[in-house]
């Protein structure tokens, strides 16, 4: 069996950390996110493709020295496609029922159930969906008690909405499928296919899990991934190897061969690879990227420094981005082609 993994996107509301590492290959207390997704794939799926467009190359290398004990394809886009054009560009590979799963969700969807509850129903394609508090943000299915969904309504007002049930971004599908969707362009499978299968099979069904479910696609939801796996795992501070701690960490994750000097403070902080803080520097609710080094007697406050960033000694900083290199070339200035279109 298959699994698609969405991983091409740019990951423009993550900047400045995508600036130069895949949205897939983020940190997520020191894993890449994507193996979050890859670890949770039952035993059935042996092969695996990687939708990517933007930094093949960086998702190829940390693929061929990490071995997961399943075939992986990387799937090299020649443009963004969207989800739906994502799916259609790795049709070669499918010889069955399939997986599309976004890269950038961590949730506790069990997926062998979600195989069973698509065979039971007899169904042509199965999404898996969240319930949310304020429904007005999102795209709603209007699912019936049996898990059939015959519509979505978008963005409703609370006294409207159908449920309150979203598409949480993990898709069981049959090879039928790939007939609706149009060869070499953008399509969105949220907005353009899945109205198609609803009214051509009425075959369309929801698959409603408990637990958790994380959509990391903003750096404050980057931030609460890391608290809620930290508090999960019953644990005050992630720490990765190599590192020299003189000061003291509460509720933070720090990357391998990081420095931090005496009589620092770091409070809900992530600390990537490499990262040298100097003496008395308190940083809170930050991120640090690769390589990066701050002068002693700072005072860092909810703010995300790119990889390779320097800050002087005695530097103050507030609510920031910090970038001070050229953006790559190519880099879009907003979203191209939603992953998830709820």
């Amino acid at each position: 069996m298959e699994a698609i993994i969405l991983a091409g996107g740019f990951g423009t509301r993550l900047r400045p950390l995508t600036y130069t590492r895949a949205k897939s290959l983020l940190p997520i207390l020191n894993k890449p996110m994507i193996t979050y997704l890859i670890n949770m794939l039952p035993d059935k799926v042996d092969k695996v493709i990687l939708a990517v467009n933007y930094r093949k190359k960086q998702i190829e290398d940390y693929f061929k020295k990490n071995d997961f004990g399943m075939k992986i394809i990387v799937n090299d886009e020649p443009k963004p496609l969207g989800t739906g054009g994502a799916v259609k560009f790795a049709e070669r590979y499918i010889t069955d029922s399939f997986f599309v799963l976004n890269s950038d969700i961590i949730c506790s969807l069990n997926l062998d159930e979600m195989i069973k509850f698509h065979m039971k129903n007899n169904a042509v394609s199965t999404i898996s969906l969240w319930p949310v508090d304020n429904v007005s943000e999102f795209g709603v299915a209007d699912v019936r008690d049996d898990g059939n969904i015959i519509g979505f309504v978008e963005k409703p007002k609370p006294e409207d909405a159908p449920s309150d049930f979203i598409n949480a971004g993990a898709y069981f599908l049959e090879p039928e499928i790939l007939d609706y969707i149009e060869t070499g362009r953008l399509v969105s499978m949220e907005k353009e296919i899945f109205p198609k299968i609803i009214k051509d099979t009425g075959r369309f069904f929801g698959h409603k899990f408990e637990g958790y479910w994380m959509d990391i696609g903003r750096i404050s939801s980057y931030k609460e991934a890391h608290n809620f796996l930290l508090e999960k795992q019953g644990i005050n501070n992630y720490q990765g190897d190599n590192c020299e701690i003189k000061g003291s960490l509460r509720k933070s994750c720090i990357g391998n061969n990081v420095h931090i000097g005496k009589n620092s403070k770091l409070e809900s902080t992530i600390v990537y690879d490499n990262a040298i803080i100097g003496e008395n520097v308190v940083l809170s609710g930050c991120i640090i990227g690769e390589n990066s080094k701050i002068g002693s007697f700072s005072s860092i406050k909810n703010s995300v420094l790119g990889d390779n960033e320097k800050l002087a000694d005695n530097s103050n900083i507030n609510e920031r981005i910090v970038w001070t290199q050229p953006t790559p070339e190519g880099y879009p200035d907003k979203q191209i082609g939603n992953v998830i279109e709820q």
